[in-house]
């Protein structure tokens, strides 16, 4: 599974009286779809996810999914304290098509979260997940910072193919780039090298009624995945879809975007950015110079969002984010309690930061 690029963690709108917006969530991703992200993020904690019963987390899972482009890579946060309540959860995103389950740290026993409990976590996860699974590391949030050492020994299992490393040090993501080089992997993509899932080559097969070629025993599944790929320059055709496989290994993402060209220099291969919840656009050109080798126009990108993406991206939490989206044409709206809406002040100051960041 190619993870490269940018993925915005998409909010979850709501009306004013704390209701979840279904038909604004719809909205913006019609909107996010037209944008160059590598795909959308589901009830991340950009998307208050921690705020949502599990009938909500269903009902915004199956509306981002009924609306976002075929060709978008589709993450959903599965992560609930419990493993039984996550593997639920990531069960019914692989029944609705999502390509891939992104585990956030359970962290509320905090001091139980002792090597042999995480260890342990993800690997039955992994085991009984019918998703990739993408580890999740925010002590932001959590106020748990898994070790290198730990990711490092996660990465070998089959199931496991990557971190979104939101601890925001640079040198941590280095060492975890260095640490699981020696992975071997692969992963089915486009001609032009862009992303090919499971549901991607699902949608592309033609029925038995009408004829063609069938996709191979294991695509589906993932598993093919896993072995050694042939030469990127074969082209084999699944259906309606010209295919190749590309060299992965384990797939580090980053979450910080006014430190997006320094990780991406460390060896990440692309990033989940809040701050891509506003300014899609603007995140991603920092990723496409640095695809392109133009270190120094990915250099004048991400100058140009650095003091933005840290005041709005970050300092000002979800209410800010939600306001930017507003101010660059989605819809934010509020967050929901205990969470407030900026004042007038920091609405002024977002407006600044964003002035020249429109898109």
């Amino acid at each position: 599974m190619l993870l490269h690029g940018v993925f915005p963690p998409v909010t979850t709108p709501f009306y004013p009286d704390g209701n979840v917006y279904y038909k604004k969530v719809e909205s913006n991703v019609e909107r996010f779809s037209r944008t160059p992200i590598a795909g959308i993020v589901v009830l991340g904690s950009t998307g208050e996810s921690v705020m949502l019963s599990d009938q909500e987390r269903r009902d915004v899972l199956k509306s981002v999914r009924e609306t976002a482009a075929p060709s978008k890579v589709l993450i959903a946060g599965t992560a609930v304290e419990s493993l039984h309540e996550t593997l639920r959860l990531t069960e019914y995103a692989a029944e609705l098509g999502y390509d891939v389950a992104l585990v956030r740290t359970p962290h509320f026993y905090r001091k139980q979260m002792l090597p042999a409990n995480l260890l342990n976590f993800y690997r039955t996860i992994a085991d009984r997940s019918p998703l990739p699974v993408l580890i999740y590391n925010v002590p932001v949030f959590t106020a748990y910072d898994m070790p290198v050492e730990m990711v490092v020994e996660l990465a070998g299992h089959p199931n496991i193919v990557g971190i979104k490393e939101s601890s925001g040090d640079i040198e941590k993501a280095r060492k975890i780039v260095e640490g699981t080089r020696h992975i071997q992997r692969s992963a089915t993509v486009t001609e032009t090298f862009e992303a090919v899932t499971p549901r991607m080559l699902a949608a592309a097969m033609p029925s038995n009624a009408e004829g063609g070629v069938l996709v191979p025993v294991g695509v589906l599944s993932g598993a093919a995945e896993l072995k050694a790929a042939p030469s990127s320059a074969a082209v084999t055709v699944v259906g309606k879809m010209k295919t190749r496989q590309k060299e992965v290994g384990f797939q580090v993402l980053v979450g910080a975007a006014h430190k997006l060209h320094p990780s991406l220099e460390a060896g990440a291969v692309g990033a989940i950015l809040a701050f891509a919840c506003p300014a899609p656009t603007a995140c991603y050109e920092i990723y496409a110079a640095w695809k392109e080798g133009d270190t120094e126009l990915a250099r004048l990108k991400q100058e140009r969002i650095a003091q933005a993406a840290v005041r709005v991206g970050s300092e000002l939490g979800v209410p800010g984010l939600k306001y930017g989206m507003d101010f660059n044409g989605y819809f934010g709206g509020p967050p929901r309690l205990p969470l407030l809406p900026p004042t007038g002040d920091v609405k002024k100051e977002i407006e600044s930061l964003l002035a020249d960041i429109r898109n």
